[in-house]
């Protein structure tokens, strides 16, 4: 299983940014997949999730109502809307896919979002 996230860049606080990840090696549309973030200096945090349906989805308290998660089965392809960007969203964005036992096992290579005040 390999996860391929791109999308990252630099913005300026307020603009928005669309992240993708392929998935490949196999067929994840019965895995959540989701998003995570890693900020200079702090641990790995949860940013959303969504359901293998797509019908359902789940963001940390930070980010709702500006970051939205949605996904393609038939591209393997999950992705991640931001919008209204702040200084504090900067971090290493991280997508990952869940086991059926619930563990996060798989993980993208990272992709940096940078945002400037």
């Amino acid at each position: 299983v390999q996860l391929q996230a791109s999308g990252g860049g630099l913005v300026q606080a307020g603009d928005s940014l669309r992240l993708s990840c392929a998935a490949s090696g196999g067929t994840f549309s019965r895995n959540y997949l989701g998003w995570f973030r890693q900020a200079p200096g702090k641990e790995r945090e949860f940013v959303c999730r969504i359901t293998p349906s797509g019908g359902s989805t789940y963001c940390t308290d930070s980010v709702k109502g500006r970051f939205t998660i949605s996904r393609d089965n038939a591209k393997n392809t999950v992705y991640l809307q931001m919008n209204s960007l702040k200084s504090e969203d900067t971090a290493v964005y991280y997508c990952a896919l869940q086991r059926q036992s619930g563990s996060w096992a798989y993980w993208g290579q990272g992709t940096q979002v940078t945002v400037s005040s």
